[in-house]
């Protein structure tokens, strides 16, 4: 039995059923796919949660597992330039696919950085070849695990103890290219000062594999996943959201719904985790405490605005970040001093440049984001203050008027992300990766009060975002076919 049907249990289900079991999967919401769920409304196609398709490499390996490619569901394309980056002044400038044409970004706006941008990118596609491929499908249940006296020199080589903030700073001086290489990092849950050094290894994965899109959105990945687990027996029902996991001697023996019981002889939970243990399961079968929880460093929330507009947007790439204010100050406000940002940095994605399927013809589909720190109160005047003051920021920078012209809109943060999630103090993101919550250090994927119950998803190992939950499922499965 999986509980959830978002990346990591869809992952997790169709890695049983591949190996002979009879797989159920239960869905608390009316369609697949968790955060990256999609929705229509006066046609127009939008993504919910994720909109960067990273790591293609993940992808092609999971469908490959089960004999299948990642074009045997969806149509994938790679974005030229992969987005734009409006800096202070304001500047935009489009970062290229071509490396040729990266390099001589980097040499325009600092003489010599290419050079040291060629021996940045070496050093993380080492870590992205040791970290994604290696260390991120560890179950991370015991340190031995990491005995390998191999694995512990790739763990000191790709910096684990050393801050990403000091170890861009080896190779880059210029404040705009500092903001490039610190961007993905925004998301992970802490400031660079607090960040591994480790995940440089997602600059790899952003300025070498480059960034792509599934032709019809971000949701043919999760139509892909569900034909592929159907095609494996996988049984998936919606509008079933478990109340309680039932456990006698020590063991699961099934989960229950408004429906009824489900009988069951393992249980994958990969709905929230925090949620799962703290309200699903009984007091007695919690391995964690409140006070645990509450200790844990989160990743950010979100606020999302879903737009439809009925005109062409100019001046704006399919991915757009608009870093026209201090990077720092709301990294700040998300990590060490939550509140609702000052001045925030935000992101604008406009999938109808590349795919004019999701709007209308002749108007776009915008998505407008904003991280913020998880926990905040959110209502609707803060909601509309903040659509406000981003509305003003894009009109400014395309040069035409946009407020007019928007003909649907929808707001989604912290509330909704507990409504339809259970998310933990409304986070978008899961567990931020600091160095005390990496690995072994991280909520366990299996319950050490409940003898076959395991958990997957983005608060478990290996951690927030599109391909590790998609690795996180595999990783569980693979802990449960060993123990039966």
């Amino acid at each position: 039995m999986v509980i959830g049907a978002g990346f990591a249990g869809l992952a997790a289900a169709s890695t049983l059923a591949q190996a002979g079991w009879q797989v159920s999967v239960l869905e608390k919401n009316e369609g697949p796919g968790g955060r990256a769920r999609v929705f229509r409304a006066e046609g127009f196609t939008f993504d919910m949660g994720p909109s960067w398709y990273w790591m293609p490499d993940v992808f092609e390996k999971y469908f490959a597992r089960f004999g299948k490619k990642v074009a045997d569901y969806y149509e994938l394309v790679r974005l030229d330039p992969s987005y734009q980056v409006i800096f202070r002044g304001p500047e935009a400038v489009d970062i290229p696919a071509r490396m040729s044409e990266l390099r001589a970004l980097f040499e325009r706006y600092e003489p010599g950085s290419a050079a040291r941008l060629d021996e940045f990118l070496k050093q993380a596609a080492y870590k992205y070849e040791v970290g994604i491929n290696r260390l991120v499908y560890a179950p991370s249940r015991s340190v031995f695990e990491f005995a390998d006296p191999k694995l512990l020199v790739d763990m000191v080589r790709m910096d684990v103890l050393q801050s990403m903030h000091k170890h861009v700073r080896r190779f880059f001086k210029d404040p705009r290219l500092l903001e490039l290489v610190e961007f993905p990092i925004l998301f992970l849950g802490a400031t660079s000062e607090n960040t591994p050094a480790l995940y440089s290894l997602m600059n790899f994965a952003d300025l070498a594999l480059g960034t792509w899109y599934p032709k019809g959105g971000m949701h043919k990945i999760v139509e892909g996943m569900v034909r592929l687990a159907e095609e494996l027996g996988v049984r998936i029902e919606y509008n079933q959201e478990v109340t309680e996991i039932v456990v006698e001697n020590g063991r699961s023996t099934g989960v229950r719904t408004a429906s009824g019981f489900y009988a069951a002889e393992a249980v994958v939970a990969g709905a929230d985790y925090h949620h799962i243990e703290q309200q699903v399961l009984k007091p007695e079968y919690r391995h964690y405490s409140a006070q645990y929880w509450d200790s844990r460093v989160m990743a950010p929330s979100s606020l999302l605005f879903y737009l439809g507009v009925d005109r062409k947007l100019d001046k704006l790439r399919h991915h757009n970040l608009f870093f026209d204010e201090d990077l720092n100050q709301h990294a700040r406000e998300i990590y060490e001093q939550p509140q609702w940002p000052t001045r925030p940095l935000y992101y604008a994605s406009v999938p109808s440049k590349t795919d004019p399927a999701v709007a209308p013809a002749g108007q776009e589909n915008l998505f407008l984001l904003i991280p913020v720190a998880p926990g905040l109160a959110d209502d609707e005047a803060t909601r509309e203050r903040y659509f406000d003051l981003l509305i003003d920021r894009l009109e400014k920078h395309c040069g035409h008027p946009i407020r007019a012209h928007v003909v649907f809109k929808r707001s989604y943060a912290h509330r909704d992300f507990m409504a339809d999630y259970h998310s933990f103090k409304g986070n978008a993101y899961g567990l931020a990766n600091t160095l005390k919550q990496t690995a072994i250090l991280k909520p366990t994927l299996k319950s050490k009060k409940v003898a076959n119950l395991y958990f997957t998803g983005q608060l478990t190992v290996p951690g927030p975002g599109v391909p590790p939950s998609l690795i996180s499922g595999q990783v569980v499965a693979g802990e449960v076919l060993k123990e039966f």
